[in-house]
């Protein structure tokens, strides 16, 4: 299995917490956040990482090579910023097989890949997206779920319960064959354009979830680890 990473990030909604790195390489508990990611990728069966670099990209790559535990490591590198959609879109020019996991390089979500991968073989699907079930929340969008398949997906708002897009993805190696630009979101240019068009499933996890995208999430990170750094999840 492949799995693409995207890395490419600013970080600007912690840049008064972690300066001149890319937000995947903050430390939590004394390591960069993205060698949680990649560890969690490696032990569920992963076996060629892609990491889509941009900003402060020598950084990532000075830490991790080229290989890293056994592990191929290529990097995708953006020049100028692509956005989650063209820095997959170019990501994929490196991945040999059809089907490839897609995860963000400041999201820790327990889930199992070999699960879902079979899941989305299975059904076919175009997209399979991990969603995880949340309770009184507000800084995430909600996906609106019927029978497996998700037909909607909802803005921000305050949510006494709900499913929110974990951001791990199966997709399609073929999904932007016909997308010409090179610049482009995957959540709002793509996904909410294609989910009206093609079959794209969920694949439901209870499993650990984190995103350090903002400084609140990042020290919960911190704490979360430090009480788990024993356990087999880190």
């Amino acid at each position: 299995m492949e799995a693409i990473i995207l890395a490419g990030g600013f970080g600007t909604r912690l840049s008064h917490i972690i300066k001149d790195i890319p937000k995947p390489m903050a430390f939590v508990c004394k390591k960069p956040f993205l060698l949680y990611v990649i560890n969690d990728l490696i032990k569920k069966g992963i076996k060629k990482i892609i990491i889509a670099v941009g900003y402060k990209k020598e950084i990532i790559k000075n830490y991790f090579g080229y290989e890293y535990n056994n592990c191929q490591i290529i990097y995708s590198e953006e020049n100028e910023p692509l956005f989650t959609g063209g820095a997959i879109k170019k990501a994929l020019g490196y991945c040999k097989t059809k089907n490839i996991f897609v995860v963000n390089g400041d999201t820790f979500f327990d889930v199992d890949l070999k699960k879902m991968f079979e899941f989305h073989l299975k059904k076919n699907s175009y997209i399979t997206i991990a969603c995880k079930k949340m309770f009184d929340f507000d800084r995430y969008g909600t996906v609106k779920i019927e029978n497996g398949y998700i037909k909607e997906f909802k803005e921000k708002s305050l949510t006494k319960e709900g499913y929110i897009n974990g951001g791990i993805y199966v997709i399609n190696r073929e999904c932007f064959n016909y997308i010409s630009e090179k610049k482009f979101s995957f959540e709002t240019d793509f996904l909410e354009r294609e989910i009206k068009n093609k079959s794209i499933y969920s694949f439901l996890s209870d499993g650990y979830f984190i995103d350090i995208g903002i400084a609140q999430d990042y020290y919960k990170a911190q704490e979360d680890f430090a009480k788990n750094e024993q356990s087999s999840l880190f």
